[in-house]
């Protein structure tokens, strides 16, 4: 049986799930529907053409599907969709799509996003996520699964982090981070592999030898990128892991890949 305070305002064409619960001082507007089980906790605003899945568990003055920060934007035709038994903590904003963009910001399943943290506009985040507190990516990133975030770090619009990688906390990831990889500093730079996530994923031990393999031939400093990113592909065709770093390496267009930080000499 679902729980709704004397308080909340429901606007008429809202749809919400059995055994939902809406705490004291809630806004659900008329576009919005929510899955069973999901609960709101004191104070929070859902609005917009947003959907959200079940058990999904919301904190107190989220703010979830209002328009995008673009000028001129009009959102009655766009959407956020969030998938199920995400834990949504106090003060997260995640914002419909826009007009101009893919016009839909999709949410994964099973996600911790903690106190503060921002989804812009045309985002998409896979499943299995954690955004620390603050942690914000802009317009159009794609985040993939089993991806960490850590506090108070900022992603630049148009980003792709690729599976089980790690950005670290503060830093300023203007580039496109490879799967599996970990980067950190103010302005991010690669600092290997994100070897704990891959453990903590359950990944096997030849599997990570095989990537650390691999980083090390893209990301050695002798000859041209591209001839190192074609030689990964030929040593490396055996292994999905691998290669879904050579491919996803190829497919960079909107960002340029987030690279080592260049040792010099004295």
């Amino acid at each position: 049986m679902s729980k709704i305070h004397s308080t909340a305002v429901i606007e008429n064409g809202a749809k919400l799930g059995a055994d939902v619960e809406v705490g004291p001082y809630c806004y659900i507007g008329p576009g919005v529907t929510l899955g069973d089980g999901v609960t709101l906790k004191p104070h929070v605003v859902v609005d917009g053409r947003t959907t959200i899945g079940a058990q999904t568990r919301i904190y107190s003055f989220a703010s979830l599907g209002e328009g995008p920060q673009v000028k001129g934007h009009d959102d009655a035709t766009t959407t956020l969709v969030i998938g199920s038994n995400n834990e949504i903590r106090e003060h997260v904003t995640m914002h419909l799509g826009s007009k101009d963009g893919r016009q839909q910001t999709i949410i994964g399943d099973n996600n911790m996003f903690m106190v503060g943290a921002h989804i812009a506009h045309d985002c998409i985040v896979g499943n299995n996520v954690t955004f620390a507190n603050n942690a914000t990516i802009g317009g159009h990133v794609t985040v993939g699964n089993n991806v960490n975030l850590g506090g108070l770090c900022a992603v630049h619009q148009w980003s792709r982090i690729g599976d089980y990688s790690f950005v670290g906390g503060m830093a300023g990831l203007e580039g496109d981070l490879i799967p599996y990889g970990s980067c950190k500093a103010n302005r991010a730079y690669l600092n290997g592999l994100n070897l704990v996530g891959m453990k903590r994923g359950g990944m096997e031990r030849e599997t990570i030898n095989t990537l650390r393999a691999c980083f090390k031939t893209l990301f050695s400093q002798g000859g041209l990128f591209q001839e190192r990113v074609e030689e990964a592909a030929e040593l490396y065709t055996g292994s999905d892991e691998a290669m879904s770093l050579v491919t996803f390496i190829r497919e960079s267009k909107s960002r340029s890949i987030c690279m080592p930080k260049i040792e010099r000499g004295g």
